[in-house]
């Protein structure tokens, strides 16, 4: 249920990225939706098979970056052993949300 892609805006950045840990069980994702809509980021959270949660991030830099040091604490009942993160061109995406 993501957002679908539009025309991306001159200033958008983007970012996969894979968190590692302690992060599915404990609204890794819901939290993550709640913290880009705070931000303003469009794109996706979703689980993986392999216990990782991978996120597909847009936004300005200031925007990403902030959402990035969010990644790295992740909610209260997370814990985050690492974030492996790559910059992408942005897909225009106009929303945020759980993808499945």
């Amino acid at each position: 249920m993501g957002a679908q892609p539009e025309r991306q805006a001159q200033d958008a950045a983007a970012f996969y990225a894979q968190v590692r840990g302690r992060v599915q069980g404990v609204g890794f994702r819901y939290s993550a939706t709640r913290e880009a809509g705070r931000l303003g980021v469009k794109g996706w959270v979703r689980n993986a098979v392999n216990g990782d949660v991978e996120i597909w991030a847009e936004g300005s830099t200031g925007q990403l970056e902030a959402f990035s040091r969010w990644l790295r604490r992740g909610p209260q009942f997370a814990r985050v052993d690492a974030v492996e993160q790559t910059e992408r061109p942005p897909r225009g995406y106009t929303g945020f949300g759980v993808e499945y």
